[in-house]
């Protein structure tokens, strides 16, 4: 870690938290805790099996990570 207040100690999580954010939460504006959780539930399936990522070559993490484990 770097030193206390760093901008980057946590931009990989920061980000993650403003794509779920602006792509899911606030378009779909769950009005209960039980909501909010399937809502995020539901998108960090997606994250993860179907949408693609840049950083790995624009192929979802589950199908990079697999190969590797």
């Amino acid at each position: 870690m770097d030193e206390k207040g760093s901008a980057t100690d946590n931009v990989y999580i920061e980000r993650f938290f403003r794509t779920i954010k602006y792509d899911k939460i606030y378009l779909e504006r769950p009005e209960t805790g039980n909501e909010l959780y399937a809502v995020c539930k539901q998108f960090i399936n997606y994250y993860n099996e179907r949408r693609d990522h840049s950083a790995t070559g624009d192929v979802p993490p589950n199908k990079v990570y697999r190969k590797v484990a």
